[in-house]
């Protein structure tokens, strides 16, 4: 692998990776974390999550590196507040995203923007959704969202209804947008060829970056693009099976069992042992 922590940055997903079901981030890996930066490494976020979703993992952690958020659609920089980068849906995308609410209306429905996400629909599956981000979204039509800046739309439901749901939308024939799963009940539209992994290219061009290594690490269907983009990947036990065929690297440990301990402590023991 690579033998310089210097010369590293993990960018790694949250949920399923570093986060355990309970969403509270091991102390193990928090340990880990902490010295990894201490030898010099780097440490930052690739989540599907809103800005407003992700940042409290951020600080928690207490990272500085800007963090990819939106399944790829931003980067942002929490220590200046600012968005280094984004791609935003086309105007076309409220049409499909009312063509397919009038299709399913027993999904839910919600939009993200930069400031906030706006929840158009607001089943049990999108309530979930709420939950777990553990943020406070603004509850209204579609109309009355403003309609540029648009950077994903997320669906919510079941988990037998996502496979009927994936067939239909690939049926409809939307070209000019990308879908995605990212969680066993949740399908989201992204703007065209925007995953995590496409968010590497500007973020290797971010000010502090050159000859920085990128050791990607996710567990499910969005996270493939990072891992493959990367200049080194590690899926956690637990990571579907075409992530695990992605990754340079599957851990032993899942993320209930300190995964992201196990990959830290063996970057550092590379290092040790070149020194």
């Amino acid at each position: 692998m690579f033998s310089d922590p210097k010369k590293l940055i993990i960018v790694s997903d949250l949920d399923g990776t570093l986060l355990p079901p309970s969403k509270i981030p091991l102390e193990r890996d928090l340990a880990a974390i902490r010295r990894f930066e201490a030898a010099g490494g780097r440490f930052a976020i690739a989540t599907g999550r809103t800005i407003q979703a992700a940042i409290r993992y951020q600080e928690m952690l207490g990272l500085q590196n800007p963090m990819i958020v939106y399944n790829g659609a931003a980067i942002y920089d929490s220590v200046h507040d600012r968005v280094l980068f984004s791609e935003c849906l086309p105007a076309d995308a409220i049409r499909m995203t009312r063509e397919i609410m009038e299709a399913y209306p027993e999904v839910g429905v919600e939009v993200l923007r930069a400031e906030t996400a706006y929840v158009v629909r607001n089943t049990e599956w999108e309530k979930h959704h709420i939950a777990l981000c553990g943020v406070e979204p603004v509850y209204c039509t579609l109309e009355e969202i403003p309609k540029d800046g648009w950077l994903k739309v997320l669906f919510a439901m079941s988990p037998a209804e996502i496979p009927p749901f994936i067939e239909a939308i690939g049926n409809m024939g939307y070209s000019d947008v990308d879908f995605i799963q990212s969680a066993d009940i949740f399908y989201e539209m992204l703007p065209k060829n925007v995953t995590k992994g496409s968010a590497l290219v500007p973020y290797r061009a971010l000010d502090g970056m050159e000859d920085v290594k990128i050791v990607a690490v996710g567990d499910y269907d969005n996270d493939i693009d990072l891992l493959r983009q990367a200049d080194f990947s590690a899926a956690p036990a637990n990571a579907v099976e075409i992530v695990r065929q992605t990754a340079s690297m599957v851990l032993n440990r899942t993320c209930e069992e300190g995964a992201m301990e196990e990959l830290i402590s063996c970057l550092l023991a590379e290092h040790e042992a070149s020194v």
